[in-house]
């Protein structure tokens, strides 16, 4: 009897391209009748699939990102686009639940399992601020709640304005900037957004205007604030084989590297609420990210960045390293974070003016980038 082993190829770490990438117009909740979390996810896969000039037999797999809904709204979601019994992967990772579908539709294609992948995101969302939906069990935000009232007193407001508005006014305390710093952000997205077809808001607001605006919690008015939204993101990747097979090769653009980080010890244990809010693994993961692709921040020129208050826009500044810790203030003096100055940073209006659908704003910025 004889044994024979064999050296089976190494497939993992293969480079993975974004072929076409589509979205729908976001929403305020509630404004179009036709616009169900079907109907949105058809419209942007549509144009994902239109814009990557293939048909839908061509993807193997698909992932679809959603936080508000039941456990299989990703598989009816692509019904409508077709059913060809492909693998399809639910996720829900809260604000980065899109682009936690980008990076695990980027790890299917690295790592050999196929070659070709739809990543897609959607939400439905209900007017209003967010609003835990269960309370027969521990609140998943309960720690850091818990560490932002060892630090600071909490008000009746809504959690989520309260956790960053308290990270801008520690940054405040430690470097000198202020609240027009954070005015200026606003001003700034909503600028940008003006050019935007798909933004739920497409409204140039003055400095006066975005300040004297509803205040909703420590610095933080209504205008720097991102809404509830509804609507629906979606990118096609593929192998580099896809691609020239395909002849896609003047449309591809490779991701050049993609990294995720979660909570470290830092952000309950040193009272800070930067750190609460996700400084740290926020430096982790660019740190890694720009390790791993051979570049630095100095080289980059654009950024879609999450947004959500103008005061997370601030410290995003210093944790992705676009300028140097304290720096952030000088930089939006300077003008370096829009057009003429070292970056243009969310073109699209960010969250702030483009909306939130909380499973579709990962692959939004990914099509607007």
């Amino acid at each position: 009897m004889a044994q024979v082993l064999t050296k089976v190829p190494k497939m993992a770490n293969r480079r993975v391209f974004v072929v076409g990438v589509g979205m729908t117009k976001f929403e305020k909740p509630g404004r179009r009748e036709d616009f169900g979390y079907p109907q949105m996810v058809k419209e942007s896969v549509g144009k994902a699939l239109a814009d990557a000039k293939l048909t839908y037999d061509k993807i193997q797999q698909a992932t679809i990102g959603y936080v508000y809904g039941d456990s299989t709204c990703g598989q009816r979601a692509l019904y409508e686009v077709g059913m060809t019994g492909i693998p399809m992967y639910n996720v829900n990772n809260n604000c980065s639940t899109g682009s936690t579908a980008l990076l695990l539709a980027k790890n299917i294609i690295a790592g050999g399992q196929a070659d070709c992948v739809l990543a897609v995101g959607f939400e439905k969302m209900e007017r209003g601020s967010l609003k835990a939906k269960y309370t027969d069990r521990e609140n998943p935000i309960e720690k850091h709640v818990y560490s932002l009232a060892n630090v600071a007193e909490l008000e009746s407001a809504p959690m989520a304005p309260q956790l960053f508005g308290n990270a801008g006014k520690e940054h405040m305390a430690k470097y000198g900037t202020t609240p027009l710093h954070l005015a200026k952000i606003a001003y700034k997205n909503h600028l940008h957004s003006t050019n935007n077809p798909y933004s739920q808001f497409q409204e140039e607001y003055t400095l006066d205007q975005i300040q004297a605006s509803p205040m909703v919690t420590c610095h933080l008015t209504k205008l720097q604030c991102c809404p509830t939204s509804d609507g629906s993101g979606a990118a096609i990747l593929a192998s580099e084989d896809f691609v020239v097979s395909n002849g896609l090769q003047n449309q591809a653009i490779e991701i050049l590297a993609m990294e995720m980080a979660t909570d470290l010890p830092s952000t309950f244990e040193e009272e800070s609420p930067m750190k609460i809010v996700g400084f740290d693994m926020t430096r982790t993961a660019a740190q890694k990210v720009f390790s791993i692709a051979g570049e630095s921040p100095a080289n980059v020129d654009v950024v879609e960045l999450h947004d959500c208050f103008s005061a997370n826009e601030l410290i995003t500044y210093e944790a992705l390293g676009l300028c140097g810790e304290g720096e952030a203030g000088k930089m939006i003096d300077a003008g370096d974070n829009t057009y003429g100055g070292k970056y243009v940073i969310n073109p699209s209006g960010g969250l702030i003016s483009k909306g939130h659908p909380l499973g579709a704003t990962g692959l939004a910025q990914c099509a607007e980038l």
